[in-house]
């Protein structure tokens, strides 16, 4: 019994860690521009592919694929952020939406066209699948990766947001869009740098998504986003912290409802959209949120 609660615990924290590190990106954006950016799991999923094309088609060293996919993911959410959504800013929302909305379409067929719908392998270093015992326990080294890349990437996030110039300048923006322009504050370039920052986050997600699930298709992005959008709205979308929480509990409500109710599995999936209507019943603003006042 102890064996079986120290193996769930272990695979919560490892899932928990992968919907924390993908919902921050979901929740920066929204923070910044009032945005639900449904493409952030397509970006995700195109990192995956990025890294298998370069790793098993062109014979690039897996280090060098995985620096190529951060590299085109940013340059994919940077030239979203450019065509499809800055025009829509002053927009009403639903229009912005819509638009999201067609971007995340577009983004799976494209994925469908080029790769095909066909699954493939995630080419994953050996290392990472090696097990270490631990308490009679066996558990892959990806199940303590992914749970240190989330919290460096989420310590590294957070500083830079509360002890760095361009950090005061990403709360001004997403406070007040005018007051940010009176003071001098490239409003657009801050814009712009989220996008960076949310896009290699998914990136570095779908990696490690890749090397834990291998298996890769190119609607893989649609239920882990839908996941990490409901983990950031539990939490509090728009506060970083509270997307980090969300993910958390949202990991460990799938891994110990399935293990104590093997029953339920099949109903994985549900729990996240049952937890979703609960918290907008309680709490709307989620966890760690505050009331949202929105934008002139």
């Amino acid at each position: 019994m102890v064996q079986i609660l120290l193996q769930n615990f272990a695979n919560a924290i490892s899932l928990g860690s992968l919907y924390a590190l993908i919902a921050i990106g979901y929740t920066m954006v929204y923070g910044i521009i009032r945005l639900i950016n449904f493409a952030h799991g397509d970006i995700f999923m195109f990192a995956l592919y990025v890294v298998y094309y370069g790793a098993v088609m062109f014979m690039l060293p897996w280090p060098l694929a995985v620096v190529c996919a951060i590299v085109l993911t940013v340059i994919m959410g940077v030239t979203i952020e450019r065509f499809a959504y800055r025009p829509l800013r002053s927009a009403p929302k639903l229009s912005v939406l819509i638009s999201a909305i067609g971007v995340s379409f577009f983004l799976e067929s494209l994925a469908t066209v080029l790769f095909t719908g066909l699954p493939k392998s995630f080419p994953a270093p050996p290392f990472f699948n090696q097990i270490a015992t631990f308490a009679g326990v066996s558990i892959p080294y990806v199940t303590f990766i992914i749970p240190i890349v989330a919290f460096v990437c989420l310590a590294g996030l957070v500083y830079i947001i509360e002890h760095t110039k361009t950090g005061m300048a990403m709360r001004a923006v997403s406070r007040d869009y005018t007051a940010s322009r009176l003071m001098a504050i490239n409003v657009d370039g801050i814009v712009t740098l989220t996008f960076v920052i949310g896009s290699a986050l998914a990136a570095v997600g779908g990696v490690l998504w890749g090397i834990r699930y291998v298996q890769i298709v190119p609607l893989m992005g649609v239920m882990p986003g839908l996941k990490c959008f409901i983990a950031a709205v539990i939490g509090g979308i728009g506060n970083i912290k509270g997307a980090m929480l969300g993910g958390f509990l949202l990991g460990f409500l799938e891994i110990f409802l399935v293990g104590l109710l093997p029953s339920l599995t099949g109903y994985r999936d549900a729990f996240a959209f049952i937890a979703l209507i609960l918290i907008l019943l309680v709490r709307p603003q989620g966890l760690l949120g505050a009331q949202v006042v929105d934008k002139a």
